[in-house]
């Protein structure tokens, strides 16, 4: 404990030792938010264990920060503990986000999260920079568990890292104001993923790239064709659904010939133009975990 004073008050040290699903969801980045609005100095990383947090200021401030933290997380987060003790030494003059540390692993890694309606509003906006761009992402959405390699989840240590970030994605993750502060997988067209179309021997179609190569996939979709859609956990097989003939096909390739497909729509209005949805079922449908859900038809 320091006897220096900040603002006519003493300043205490705490460190938070907060266990749970907090990596990759932007908990670093809601720390630091809260320890400012706290005016706490100090820093917060990631490591083995889940998030470390060496935080001065008031007793009164340090204890406030604590019940928010724990009341008001992120929205993919899950705290299962926030442990509490002293900190020695001299308070440091800011609250910055720390390199992570590496350790004996303790923690876990978050599912991936469906698009948020910000970013999806992003993808429909002719004006937006990421206009039509398949992997768009936020601290609130998108790949983590698909894409990481190693804990502590850092930009560096999952497939993103081969993406050096332009100009503007590097000032949107440096922006504590912007929904992308410390987003480790965000990108844009200009130097993120891009999308490509290929045929079945896996030559690249030159004139299907980025846009075209969707364009081109949903044409195909609608003749008929049966097409591999790479996720960012796997292969997904998609084809019309108002198709007999496409649908026999799929079942044929498979051999699923009694079983269910999971079928796809644009929004709950589409989802509920062909099946009966209750408020769970609604909820479940909409939820950041994005699950396939039985329905009963109309």
């Amino acid at each position: 404990m320091s006897d220096r004073r900040r603002d006519g008050h003493r300043q205490e040290g705490a460190a938070f030792r907060v266990r749970g699903l907090v990596q990759g969801v932007g908990f670093r980045p809601t720390v630091w938010r809260l320890a400012r609005a706290h005016g706490l100095t100090g820093e917060v990383l990631n490591d083995g264990e889940g998030v470390l947090i060496r935080a001065w200021g008031s007793a009164d401030a340090l204890d406030q920060f604590a019940v928010t933290l724990g009341r008001e997380p992120p929205p993919l987060a899950r705290i299962d503990a926030i442990e509490r003790h002293p900190l020695h030494g001299e308070p440091p003059e800011d609250f910055l986000i720390g390199e992570s540390c590496a350790g004996a692993v303790r923690t876990g890694i978050v599912a991936d999260a469906a698009t948020c309606t910000q970013c999806l509003a992003d993808v429909a906006d002719a004006a937006n920079r990421r206009h039509r761009y398949p992997f768009n992402n936020c601290t609130h959405c998108g790949p983590r568990l698909s894409i990481v390699r190693a804990i502590p989840y850092d930009r560096a240590t999952t497939s993103m890292a081969e993406f050096a970030m332009c100009p503007e994605c590097a000032a949107e993750y440096g922006d504590p104001a912007d929904r992308r502060f410390h987003a480790q997988p965000v990108a844009c067209p200009r130097c993120g993923p891009r999308v490509w179309l290929e045929t079945r021997d896996g030559s690249e179609l030159p004139a299907a790239a980025g846009r075209d190569a969707v364009a081109m996939a949903v044409a195909a979709v609608r003749e008929g064709a049966i097409v591999a859609i790479k996720g960012i956990g796997g292969f997904h097989l998609a084809c019309d659904a108002t198709s007999a003939a496409a649908v026999a096909e799929l079942r044929r390739r498979k051999q699923r010939y009694a079983k269910p497909f999971a079928l796809m729509a644009r929004d709950l209005a589409m989802v509920e133009a062909f099946a009966r949805v209750s408020a769970l079922e609604r909820s479940a449908l909409t939820a950041p975990s994005a699950p396939i859900v039985v329905l009963e038809r109309t």
